[in-house]
């Protein structure tokens, strides 16, 4: 297997973990990038950029994140608030009144992205045309009745976190917060990240699907029996939270990419997503830096913690942000970030200075804590040591 990139001294342990993700883990192609204070020290990819596909990997190759898009979400209130234009204190209706519908006239702000606001499933769920479509998909979620009394208890929103978040913005600055995230984050910090692809980005993109582990290869995921039980259950609210767009999209569709969904549909390299949660907790080669030391404090804030209504296992958020536990191990106590269902994964470490993505075209069963980027964390972990 050829890995391509650089690392810097005393990081080679990440290359050797990233090739081994290939030969024992079922790899077909993927990337990793490490920043530490601001400065690129990992840069590798290898393998194809497609999943079925022969053509190799190249520097600047994206893949869609799935999940990992949230993070970079929570990352627009959180500035906005940081700006003095978003009270995260204050209700969801304050600038959406059409929320406040069907007992939810208390959710605040901070319920959104703390996974709080008792709205991770859709009495019925959307097409993905009407889920694209931000008024009504919008009007769908603020139509919904709560499953819990919002702030009470804590589920993973799933898909429907698109649709809070993403109106929030639009309420708030009057822009789509694809546009947002283009113009006030990734332009700035010079990162690879777009939500709704732009057509001249997409012949970078590669494409994806589902990969398994050789039988004799590393770590095998198998999930508890509840867990198992609730992603077998038609009514669980584990199920309907992941079917909340139905049928389920084809995540190699043009249509799904455009969508501009901040739960699900970013797409980015590698280096984006590290160059992004770099900018977060610092300067970037010495020039942007996003959050205040303040706004980062706030980010990684526990805000929820135990049992998860949807995910059936116990789970810890920030505001927007997955921290660092049993079911999302990130690289230590006050890391935050999020991983991407099936595979990718972005986050910082603030007290290291540490600065990680991963995107990969193979997308396996795990939800929160992939095997392969496990792998890399703990050589990350490793080389710090």
């Amino acid at each position: 297997m050829d890995v391509h990139g650089a690392v810097a001294e005393g990081f080679e342990p990440v290359r050797e973990a990233f090739a081994r993700n290939f030969t024992a883990l079922g790899e077909k192609g993927a990337a990793v990038t490490v920043y530490r204070d601001g400065h690129k020290v990992v840069d590798l990819w290898g393998g194809t950029r497609d999943v079925d596909g022969s053509e190799p990997w190249e520097q600047g190759t994206a893949q869609i994140v799935r999940s990992a898009t949230k993070g970079v979400a929570a990352a627009v209130l959180l500035l906005l608030h940081q700006r003095g234009e978003l009270d995260l204190d204050a209700p969801v209706g304050a600038h959406w009144p059409e929320y406040k519908a069907a007992g939810k006239e208390r959710t605040l702000v901070r319920h959104l992205l703390a996974h709080r606001a008792g709205v991770p499933v859709l009495v019925r769920p959307l097409t993905l045309a009407e889920a694209a479509d931000p008024d009504r998909a919008a009007a769908a979620v603020a139509a919904q009745a709560p499953v819990w009394e919002p702030g009470t208890e804590h589920g993973y929103h799933a898909h429907t976190y698109s649709w809070l978040t993403g109106e929030v913005v639009r309420r708030v600055t009057g822009r789509p917060i694809g546009k947002w995230i283009a113009d006030e984050m990734a332009a700035p910090v010079g990162a690879d990240f777009w939500l709704g692809l732009p057509e001249n980005v997409r012949p970078r993109l590669g494409r994806v699907g589902p990969v398994t582990a050789p039988e004799a290869g590393g770590l095998k995921t198998r999930p508890k029996r509840a867990v198992a039980d609730a992603y077998a259950d038609p009514a669980s609210l584990t199920l309907r939270a992941f079917g909340a767009i139905a049928p389920s999209p084809d995540e190699n569709d043009p249509a799904y990419h455009a969508a501009a969904l901040p739960g699900s549909t970013g797409i980015a390299t590698a280096d984006g997503l590290a160059r992004i949660y770099a900018a977060l907790i610092g300067e970037v080669d010495g020039g942007t830096r996003l959050f205040t030391p303040q706004t980062m404090e706030l980010a990684r804030g526990e805000q929820s913690a135990g049992p998860d209504r949807v995910l059936v296992v116990n789970t810890r958020f920030g505001l927007g942000y997955m921290l660092h536990g049993s079911a999302s191990p990130l690289l230590a106590d006050g890391s935050f970030g999020h991983p991407g269902r099936g595979g990718a994964l972005g986050f910082a470490d603030p007290a290291s200075g540490i600065a990680f993505g991963y995107v990969t075209n193979g997308f396996r069963q795990s939800v929160t804590a992939d095997p392969r980027a496990q792998a890399l964390v703990r050589a990350v972990r490793g080389a710090l040591a």
